[in-house]
């Protein structure tokens, strides 16, 4: 897809209160944008004070097919009573256009930040995230992706290697350390794991808090291993990080099983990460909202660090995974 044929700049106020006009919501609050650089966001009122967040897509992104996917994990999500944002539905569509972009309303769910550092609310996650996966479980998507080397590393290696963003004094040992990185993560991956339908981006600023988790924007939604959903939520040295592993999977186990084998996918899945997130940045630059929220990308002390950051993941890759707590 070429992300650069189409961009929100013909993106008017206008046109989007006649959206919303059009499918009988009146906008009575003005619009108040939220964070959301892939997509653009705002949350607003109608004239019954009731609230609504209404998402456009990034024009050619995802395919009207792969966003209805997305809709529709939703909404049996929420058919199963997990606690999700799913999009409304207007004669029976939840994808509508407007001049060519695609967008969807959902009400304003609202809610405090989950506190990753609350093991009482890390035990609630991981008990919905149970849930979650036990309705992903029941088939695979079909027009979305599954996660795999090809999407987070090769083609961001070929984004990187053709990049004016990389300064060309440092692009030969940045490249060199990225091959390092795409080696060790292929030395570990494999395909040898139940797929399943994921959130895909389950860190925690996708979760809010109202009397339990809330999770929001399946936008990343794909098929593959359930330790994707779990791994992000990690943090701190390694006996934090194996506590709330302990934590998360008693609770995630009282509703859907896991092979502990996965554990072995959490390093190659952060490299995976921090390979694709800089690719990213790059193929969005053209977005006017990227030089001006990461003016850092093109710095050479920038490149500099992600050379050091990815040969320490290598270096991480070398080690034993995270395990259990030994139970004797």
């Amino acid at each position: 897809m070429n992300d650069k044929a189409f961009t929100f700049q013909t993106l008017h106020p206008d046109t989007i209160v006649d959206a919303l006009f059009d499918q009988g919501i009146r906008v009575d609050s003005g619009l108040t944008p939220l964070n959301s650089y892939e997509n653009r966001v705002w949350q607003f009122q109608d004239e019954d004070r009731k609230r609504f967040v209404v998402k456009f897509y990034r024009p050619q992104r995802w395919t009207a097919e792969q966003i209805r996917e997305e809709h529709q994990f939703a909404l049996e999500l929420q058919n199963d009573d997990v606690p999700v944002a799913a999009p409304l539905v207007f004669n029976g569509e939840t994808l509508l256009t407007q001049q060519g972009f695609f967008f969807t309303v959902f009400p304003s769910v609202g809610g405090r930040q989950f506190e990753p550092d609350s093991l009482d609310q890390m035990e609630w996650v991981g008990r919905y995230l149970g849930r979650l996966h036990q309705t992903g479980r029941k088939k695979r998507f079909a027009a979305r992706p599954d996660m795999g080397i090809n999407e987070y590393l090769l083609e961001p290696r070929q984004v990187f290697e053709t990049t004016p963003l990389i300064p060309s004094s440092l692009k030969i040992n940045f490249l060199n350390a990225t091959d390092k990185l795409i080696d060790a993560v292929m030395q570990q991956w494999h395909s040898r794991f139940i797929s399943l339908r994921l959130h895909g981006d389950c860190h925690a600023g996708n979760i809010l808090w109202r009397d339990g988790p809330m999770f929001v924007d399946l936008d990343d939604a794909r098929n593959g291993p359930a330790v994707q959903d779990l791994w992000m939520l990690l943090h701190g040295d390694v006996a934090e990080r194996r506590m709330q592993l302990d934590i998360i999977l008693e609770a995630y186990e009282e509703f859907s099983s896991f092979d502990v084998a996965e554990l072995a996918f959490i390093e190659p899945l952060r490299a995976m990460r921090m390979v694709y997130y800089l690719a990213w940045l790059i193929r969005r630059w053209e977005d006017p909202a990227f030089p001006v929220n990461f003016p850092w990308l093109t710095e050479e002390d920038n490149w500099r660090r992600q050379t050091q950051m990815f040969l320490e993941q290598v270096r991480v890759l070398q080690e034993p995974p995270l395990q259990l707590t030994p139970m004797y």
